[in-house]
């Protein structure tokens, strides 16, 4: 797709796990090649490069927002599109997940108070060892996305049995499931754009 927009967005690629090897930090990196080649800036985060504490507005009220929260802020802010992978946790999100989203949610007052989250185009994605490819905690991240004033994409993926889903190079071994996961980079650039001129 061509980007027409003098502007180009900037789209969040993000998976809500730590480890190295997750299933959804490689999901997210092919919906992130979806999104670049529509023309999208793309900015990966890793959330283990983030000294994120648990949540308490005691620690807000006495110290302000930690310095990695802080850096978060200004780039959520800074996008105008977030892909993100989230794997499931007993029916639900990631408590690292949710702890990032519950700081970085925190309105702003070097931005008028805005959530960081506010008008984002959002595309949803997760991979489990599981049947239902993550799809019971997807649920609960459109519910969060959705209170925080973000627009989520209807069209989803959940890719089941992820431990045979990827070759050893991290692409998808679909080549249609590939396409599928490109295809939300692709759109939440194309809504991007549109709501943005």
């Amino acid at each position: 797709m061509e980007n027409t927009n003098h502007r180009t967005p900037k789209v969040i690629v993000l998976a809500g796990s730590l480890r190295k090897g997750s299933y959804n930090r490689t999901l997210v990196r092919i919906a992130g090649q979806g999104a670049q080649a529509s023309g999208a800036q793309i900015v990966n985060i890793d959330l283990a490069d983030y000294e994120i504490p648990l949540f308490s507005e005691e620690i807000e009220a006495i110290e302000g927002a930690p310095a990695g929260v802080k850096d978060l802020k200004r780039l959520f802010r800074d996008a105008q599109g977030i892909l993100l992978a989230s794997p499931e946790y007993n029916g639900s999100i990631s408590g690292v997940l949710k702890n990032a989203i519950d700081w970085i949610s925190r309105p702003d007052p070097d931005a008028d108070g805005v959530s960081a989250f506010s008008g984002k185009i959002v595309g949803l994605m997760s991979a489990s060892p599981g049947g239902l490819g993550g799809l019971r905690g997807l649920n609960h991240v459109r519910d969060i996305f959705t209170a925080l004033g973000s627009y989520i994409l209807p069209s989803q993926v959940a890719v089941a049995e992820a431990y045979k889903a990827f070759d050893e190079d991290g692409n998808l071994n679909d080549s249609a499931q590939t396409d599928r996961v490109q295809s939300i980079g692709a759109e939440v650039v194309r809504v991007a754009i549109k709501l943005n001129n």
